[in-house]
């Protein structure tokens, strides 16, 4: 009725394995924040964040979650939206290589397409989680 074409057992299951892949990524990714809290709360300093060492934490601690969320398929919703305004204000600020000094340049385009790659990840489940009841 919509256009697409209906999924079989198989594209579900492909569909199931990439979201726990996003999912999971996402949460452990965020995750390594924690290892090293204090480098963390100083790169969100450099990068002009207000109150880093509230910002930080919690930002790590809602990709955790809402990492998990995909993965889970628990609160799709909240968990891809979650996720998606996250890469979306952090692509863009955290990682723009753009205006980074020579040395910083590569690695932070390297995180800059990485990001932008889950952000597009997260659009296509944020897509099913609205059209799932």
């Amino acid at each position: 009725m919509n256009g697409d074409p209906p999924e079989s057992d198989a594209d579900d299951s492909l569909s199931r394995l990439g979201r726990v892949a996003l999912g999971l990524g996402l949460a452990l990714q965020a995750s390594e924040d924690f290892r090293d809290m204090e480098d963390t709360v100083a790169y969100a300093d450099s990068a002009g964040v207000p109150l880093p060492e509230i910002a930080a934490p919690m930002a790590s601690g809602t990709m955790v979650i809402a990492g998990l969320g995909i993965a889970l398929w628990r609160l799709p919703r909240i968990a891809t939206g979650a996720a998606a305004a996250f890469l979306a204000v952090v692509t863009a600020t955290m990682h723009d290589f753009w205006n980074a000094d020579e040395d910083d340049r590569g690695g932070e385009r390297l995180a800059f397409f990485g990001n932008l790659a889950m952000l597009g990840g997260v659009f296509v489940f944020l897509r099913r989680a609205y059209r799932s009841d």
